[in-house]
């Protein structure tokens, strides 16, 4: 039987993560609770719960974080205090150092461990190994359709729906654009959380009305060598600032708690 998992939020990245258990877990994942805001109108067959204490008194191994930066912040910490292993989708939010440092601490004053999937992207693996090399230029550009960028900064700035070509909405690093567009660089953040950290990595944000899906680019140079990657994902059907490639790698990091091989 898998262990028992937590979930916070469930918006359209909890919702494709269980749907994604369901399917690759004998008997469905072993679902401690789901904690929520409001629990009323929500499927009974679930365990809703709308505290935290709620949750961590279910037991559960590991907590996923599918909610927002704002859940990072209220429930980070204490999850790890509690000894509980916590994956977080919105890693955006450790652009805000001292939450890091908190969550860094609480993680290595109990023995449990901060899990940050690879969300959107590819090649963190090659981009942390090379980092052991000696890093030495980090560059990420992100493209999304203009509709993705609304209720952001560049609402303000630009009419995104009469663009025609690829406007450049932010230019400058990974720390300033994860907090200044949070809901849409949680990728960048995972690039600089596992390169050159969130003062050195390079970013860059396009509102391009010519793709349909949202492009990551990511630009490596290192002394063990270089690298450049494009993905093209699709966009989650809930929400378009989201590649459905987040909630999948939610769910790899899920079963690697009960997997016999990991890779």
């Amino acid at each position: 039987m898998m262990d028992p998992i937590g979930l916070i939020g469930f918006g359209g990245i909890a919702e494709s993560v269980l749907e994604k258990l369901n399917d690759e877990v004998e008997g469905g994942p072993n679902l401690a609770g789901i904690l929520v805001r409001e629990a009323a109108g929500r499927p009974e067959q679930l365990p809703f719960v709308t505290e935290l204490d709620q949750l961590i008194s279910t037991r559960p191994r590991v907590i996923a974080e599918c909610a927002s930066h704002q859940a990072v912040q209220r429930y980070g910490e204490s999850i790890l205090r509690a000894g509980v292993d916590l994956i977080v989708v919105s890693i955006g939010a450790l652009a805000d150092p001292a939450l890091s440092d908190r969550l860094r601490t609480a993680a290595s004053d109990t023995g449990s461990k901060l899990i940050c999937p690879s969300g959107a992207i590819g090649a963190v693996d090659a981009l942390s190994s090379a980092r052991l090399g000696g890093l030495e230029r980090v560059r990420y550009r992100s493209r999304k359709p203009p509709r993705a960028w609304k209720g952001t900064p560049a609402e303000d700035a630009f009419d995104l729906d009469q663009l025609t070509v690829p406007q450049v909405i932010y230019q400058g690093y990974a720390r300033q654009a994860a907090l200044l567009y949070p809901r849409n660089t949680n990728a960048a953040a995972a690039v600089a959380f596992a390169g050159l950290g969130f003062e050195d990595t390079e970013v860059e944000l396009i509102a391009d009305p010519t793709v349909s899906g949202n492009i990551h680019e990511i630009d490596v140079q290192a002394k063990s060598g270089s690298f450049f990657i494009t993905l093209t994902g699709k966009p989650s059907s809930a929400n378009p600032r989201t590649s459905m490639l987040t909630a999948y790698s939610v769910a790899r990091a899920l079963l690697h708690y009960n997997g016999p091989v990991v890779i």
